[in-house]
């Protein structure tokens, strides 16, 4: 009976609704789906400290990784069962994934590789950290607290749109010790994230934030 009594208390607590800003909810599976996926976000940014040891054992890091996690993925949507991966990737699927393959690891890790390759280190940390910093604030702060959202920003929030601005120009102005290539990372990031890319923003924001770099410096 205890058992059983347990069992509903955890389904029950997993489902709860969690108060978020301005009388917004969100249940707890969705808060810790969100947690996962910008995990995700926030580790790629030790890419730039790998590539500064050894350049090519970060690009051929990342491509493993890439090609392990597509064969893992694969054979989830074939029905079977990788121990940890599948678990991860289901927890952190959105409501848009269920049922397909996951590609937000895959062009997450062709991001940052592709930065690595095209622009000289501290570019390519700079567009790698706006990936990393901007756009995983970005979605956080616009799930947990977005509640304005005009129609130029094509269904983004205000909130996250900001905590894209200030966590991209404060993490390239650490690698740049430059304003003006922080501010325009800022601008730059803030506006690629505001448009409907779904996964394919972790490709295009870090070579258009390298790109607006490289050109400032």
């Amino acid at each position: 009976m205890y058992g059983m009594e347990k069992l509903v208390l955890e389904k029950t607590a997993f489902s709860l609704p969690v108060a978020g800003a301005y009388g917004q909810t969100i249940t707890l599976a969705e808060a810790k789906a969100e947690a996962v996926r910008k995990s995700l976000h926030f580790l790629i940014a030790l890419s730039p400290g790998m590539a500064a040891i050894s350049l090519p054992f970060a690009v051929a890091s990342l491509f493993a990784g890439v090609l392990a996690y597509t064969a893992m993925e694969l054979l989830r949507c074939s029905g079977v069962k990788v121990p940890f991966v599948s678990a991860i990737t289901r927890m952190a699927s959105r409501e848009r994934d269920m049922g397909r393959f996951v590609s937000g690891p895959v062009t997450l890790g062709i991001g940052a590789m592709l930065a690595l390759l095209l622009f000289p280190l501290p570019v390519a940390g700079a567009g790698i950290f706006a990936l990393a910093f901007g756009d995983g604030f970005a979605s956080l702060a616009g799930r947990l607290f977005g509640r304005i959202r005009p129609a130029f920003l094509l269904g983004k929030s205000v909130e996250g749109s900001a905590a894209c601005f200030v966590a991209t120009g404060l993490s390239v102005y650490l690698v740049s010790q430059n304003y003006m290539a922080a501010l325009t990372a800022a601008f730059v990031a803030t506006a690629v994230e505001a448009l409907p890319l779904e996964d394919y923003d972790n490709i295009v924001l870090p070579l258009a934030v390298g790109a607006a770099v490289q050109w400032i410096l």
